[in-house]
């Protein structure tokens, strides 16, 4: 007798109810990997001060930043200086403060501003160094230091005629994508939306890339987003465009755009953002009190 079965494929094995072995029969049962137990969230860490009468100046300042963030309006940063701060003060404002995921630098030609956010969003460190070494520090409440705007670009506009005039040899796409970039900059004023343009899906060759940047040059600025990525914006020569790249958790890039605007959104501290570090910080203060 022929089987109705030949030609057909046979059912896999070791597949479906029963083809693994029970924990209870020979102790081999199954290898989860662990789940998650515990959601991170935010903890603050409190210094530790055995007498607050020993820290009365640094606890003026955090007294004076609590205040700007529970008072912060948009555009309207306040500012404290740390330059008489000095020992056990100094030491309170550092572990209250801590370091956040957000970090930048400004390099001019005579000074250089390292800028390191706490953990509290929109509360910023800032050193100012100059050919002599340190000049000033101070902390600055708002969405991102605006001095770091403000000098991201240089003082006299970049002339895009030249390059846009003769492109190399293998460059392609670049050259729209220049012409593009140098209107938008020419029309951009406070208020106007940020123009993106997606690197990372238009077509461009290696030439196109390196016509980019030497034509677009480099700013003063260079902002570091860390968290489960990174994330690097760079401003460029030519006024309100910024390089911005994502790069994942071992550090490929993931998403290469160019923006025209006044500071990418990725880098500021949002107000809500604010509002809480204003709670947090008056927690940190009274536990120390």
């Amino acid at each position: 007798m022929t089987s109705n079965l030949i030609g057909m494929t046979r059912p896999p094995v070791g597949y479906g109810p029963g083809s693994q072995p029970a924990d209870a029969e020979d102790g081999e049962g199954l290898n989860y990997l662990p789940m998650p137990k515990d959601m991170q969230v935010y903890a603050p860490h409190v210094p530790e001060v055995a007498d607050p009468g020993s820290v009365v100046a640094g606890l003026a300042r955090l007294d004076a930043l609590q205040g700007g963030l529970a008072g912060h309006a948009a555009d309207m940063p306040f500012t404290v200086t740390l330059d008489d701060l000095s020992g056990a003060d100094r030491k309170l404002i550092d572990e209250a403060l801590g370091e956040g995921e957000v970090s930048a630098l400004v390099i001019g030609p005579d000074e250089r501003i390292e800028i390191q956010e706490a953990t509290l969003a929109g509360v910023w460190r800032l050193r100012l160094h100059g050919r002599g070494g340190r000049l000033s520090e101070r902390v600055e409440v708002g969405a991102f230091p605006r001095v770091a705007v403000e000098r991201a670009f240089p003082p006299r506009r970049r002339d895009m005629a030249a390059h846009l005039a003769a492109p190399p040899p293998g460059v392609v796409n670049a050259p729209a994508i220049l012409a593009e970039l140098d209107h938008r900059s020419r029309i951009w004023v406070p208020g106007t939306p940020v123009h993106v343009i997606n690197l990372s899906l238009l077509p461009h060759s290696p030439e196109d890339t390196a016509f980019l940047e030497q034509a677009l040059g480099q700013g003063a600025t260079t902002v570091l987003s860390r968290g489960y990525g990174n994330c690097r914006l760079t401003s460029t020569g030519l006024q309100h465009v910024w390089c911005v790249r994502y790069y994942n958790s071992v550090d490929t890039l993931i998403l290469d755009t160019l923006e025209v605007t006044d500071l990418p959104e990725v880098a500021c501290a949002a107000i809500e953002d604010i509002a809480d570090s204003a709670e947090r910080l008056g927690d940190i203060i009274a536990a120390i009190r």
